[in-house]
C-alpha cells in the first residue's frame, strides 16, 4: 500500500464527536534509529562502582543494592567507561564529555535515521535537537549541521528543560510544524547521557534512584508530511496529539542546578499524579476522537521506572502484554529520558508491527510536571 493511501485511511478512520474539528493532514513516521554507547554493562557489575562514586566510604550500601535489584534494569549503556566517573572533577568537565559524546552518538543516529528513509541530509527542512543532560551554546545540532552536510537554510530548534516527555513532545511539534508544511521532512534528535549528571559524592535517595535507573543513549525519528509521500513501510501516522500541565506540581521532577551540575529532583509523588490525574486526561483525549482504550492496540510508554509503568498499566487497566516493549526496553538499555520512547517505537516498528489500521498511544511524563500523549495510526 503507497503512504498516501494510508495516510487517507487513517484520516477516514479518526472519527470525532461533533465539538471536535476533524483532524488534519496526518504525519508518517519514515524512519527511527537508536545510537547507543559502546560501553556496555550488567546492573549488578555497576552497583558497587556506583556506590563508589556517590557513597562515603564504610557508608551501609543496603538501600543501594535494593534500588538497583529493584530498578527493573538489566544492562545499560554509559557514555564513558565506569573507571573514568572519578575523573570528572566538576561540572565543565561533566559537560565537555557531554558534548563529545553526544556528538558522535547524534551524528551516528541521525545519519542512520536518513539513510533508512532514503534521505540525504539536504532534504531536512526542520531539525529538533532535545537534550536535558549537557548545554552548549552553538547547539548540538548546529554542531552537527556542518559534519552531516545539512542545508545551510534548515530551520533548527534547539530544545531543553522537557526532560523524560521531549520525545513524545518532539513527535507532537513535528506534527504541528507539518501540518503547516506538509511538502517538508521534519527531523528529531534526542540525546540524552545521563550518567554524566550522576552526582558524585551524594547519597542522597534521588541521586541514587537515578544511578540504578537511567542509561545512555540518542535516538533521530524522520517525520514526513502529507504532501511528502515516502517509500512503502513508513508509518504510523500521527493523527493527533494533546499536551497537558498540571498546576503545582513544578517540585515532582527536573534538576536542582548548582556548582556540582545538574542535581536530580525525583519525588515519590509522582505515580500519585499518574493516578489520580494522567488516566482522566487521556480518557477524555480518545473520547474526543471517538476511542476509548479498547480500541488501542499499541502502547508506546516511555518507562519512567517500574512504579510508573505498573501504574500507567493499573490506572488504565491494560492488558497484562500491553507494556511489554517498555519494559523490554527499560530492562536492556534502561531509561534514557527523552530517547526511550523513540527507542520503543522503532523496536515496535522492527519486531512486534501492528496491523494496518491499528490505533496506537505514544506517551510520556515530565518536568512541569506535565504529560504528553500522540495518537498514532498503524
Amino acid at each position: 500500500m503507497r503512504v498516501t493511501a494510508m495516510v487517507d485511511d487513517a484520516l477516514s478512520l479518526a472519527t470525532a464527536p461533533s465539538r471536535t474539528p476533524p483532524p488534519g493532514p496526518a504525519t508518517a513516521v519514515a524512519a527511527i534509529r537508536t545510537a547507543l554507547p559502546p560501553y556496555r554493562y550488567a546492573q549488578d557489575d555497576l552497583t558497587e562502582a556506583i556506590g563508589d562514586l556517590c557513597l562515603p566510604a564504610g557508608a551501609d550500601r543496603a538501600l543501594l543494592r535494593r534500588l538497583h535489584a529493584s530498578a527493573g534494569v538489566r544492562t545499560r549503556c554509559l557514555a564513558l567507561p565506569i573507571e573514568r566517573y572519578s575523573d570528572l572533577g566538576d561540572f565543565g568537565q561533566s559537560n565537555d564529555a557531554w558534548m563529545a559524546a553526544g556528538l558522535e552518538l547524534g551524528e551516528e543516529a541521525l545519519a542512520g535515521a536518513l539513510q533508512e528513509a532514503g534521505l540525504e541530509p539536504a532534504d531536512v527542512d526542520l531539525l529538533v535537537c532535545t537534550s536535558i543532560t549537557g548545554i552548549a551554546a552553538p547547539s548540538l545540532d548546529a554542531r552537527l549541521a556542518g559534519r552531516l552536510g545539512l542545508r545551510p537554510d534548515v530551520k533548527r530548534l534547539p530544545v531543553f528543560g522537557l526532560g523524560c516527555v521531549a520525545g513524545a513532545a518532539g513527535l507532537a511539534r513535528l506534527h504541528d510544524y507539518l501540518r503547516g508544511h506538509p511538502a517538508d521532512t521534519a527531523v528529531l534528535l534526542s540525546i540524552e547521557l545521563c550518567s554524566l549528571t550522576l552526582q558524585r559524592h551524594d547519597d542522597s535517595r534521588a541521586n541514587l534512584v537515578a544511578g540504578a535507573l537511567f542509561g545512555d543513549g540518542a535516538a533521530a525519528l524522520v517525520a514526513r508530511g502529507s504532501g511528502n509521500a515516502g517509500p512503502d513501510g513508513a508509518g504510523p501516522f500521527v493523527v493527533a496529539t494533546r499536551s497537558h500541565l498540571y498546576p503545582d506540581t513544578e517540585q515532582l521532577l527536573g534538576w536542582d542546578i548548582g556548582p556540582t551540575g545538574f542535581r536530580v529532583v525525583i519525588d515519590a509523588g509522582v505515580p500519585d499524579i499518574v493516578r489520580d490525574h494522567f488516566g482522566r486526561h487521556l480518557h477524555a483525549f480518545l473520547a474526543d476522537h471517538g476511542l476509548t482504550t479498547d480500541d488501542i492496540g499499541s502502547w508506546v510508554c516511555h518507562p519512567g521506572g517500574p512504579k510508573v509503568l505498573s501504574t500507567v498499566a493499573d490506572t488504565l487497566d491494560l492488558p497484562g502484554d500491553a507494556l511489554n516493549t517498555a519494559w523490554h526496553s527499560l530492562a536492556s538499555v534502561g531509561n534514557l529520558s527523552s530517547a526511550s520512547v523513540l527507542h520503543i517505537l522503532q523496536k515496535t516498528r522492527e519486531s512486534n508491527r501492528p496491523e494496518p489500521g491499528t490505533w496506537g498511544l505514544l506517551l510520556a511524563m515530565g518536568p512541569g510536571f506535565c504529560s504528553e500523549v500522540v495518537l498514532l495510526r498503524w
